[in-house]
């Protein structure tokens, strides 16, 4: 199954792990500390400051996405990794779920809201996956991080970087490593 397809599904789920996974014992706490690290390093000040990301809502939100994809290419890269990726993702969803009721929208609002980050969340994988590939992230950064309204190309140059530096780095870090929460 589509990782773009596995989002969609899991968006649907809320918090909840599910009755079917609470009685086969299933658990999303062994990805806490690893999305904890993509939180934490969304939220560094360089890519606010010298990348231009808007710090706003939104801009938070698009940052930790553009984190938690490098993350997630990295694990789909490796064998038997696909557990954490899931486990990470509905990680990623509770604290989205978390976020949107803390602004005061309700649970119709919410779980629309949640399908569309998810949706998103799945454009920008791709999205970073091709430019990583053609060695270029700058328009896939352009259209998904700073949506459509780039700063100064130092700005973009320097997000760009980061990135590809992060997930070149996140390659040497093994799975237990990464799942303990150390970014590289």
């Amino acid at each position: 199954m589509g990782i773009k397809r596995r989002l969609r599904r899991r968006a649907g789920r809320g918090r909840d792990v599910g009755w079917w996974g609470r009685l086969f014992g299933e658990t999303r706490d062994e990805a806490l500390p690893l999305y904890n690290a993509v939180v934490m390093r969304g939220r560094a000040e360089h890519w606010y400051l010298d990348g231009a990301v808007p710090d706003t809502v939104d801009g938070r939100f698009d940052m930790i996405a553009a984190v938690l994809s490098m993350v997630l290419l990295r694990l789909e890269a490796q064998a038997g990794a696909a557990p954490l990726s899931a486990h990470l993702t509905e990680r990623f969803v509770d604290d989205m779920d978390g976020q949107l009721r803390q602004m005061g929208m309700g649970d119709i609002v919410v779980g629309k809201h949640i399908g569309k980050m998810m949706s998103m969340l799945g454009g920008r994988l791709g999205a970073y996956r091709d430019g990583l590939a053609a060695g270029d992230l700058a328009p896939a950064l352009v259209r998904n991080l700073y949506r459509g309204d780039a700063p100064a190309p130092a700005a973009v140059a320097h997000v760009a970087a980061a990135l590809v530096a992060l997930h070149t780095d996140l390659d040497a870090v093994p799975l237990d490593r990464l799942t303990a929460g150390e970014l590289a």
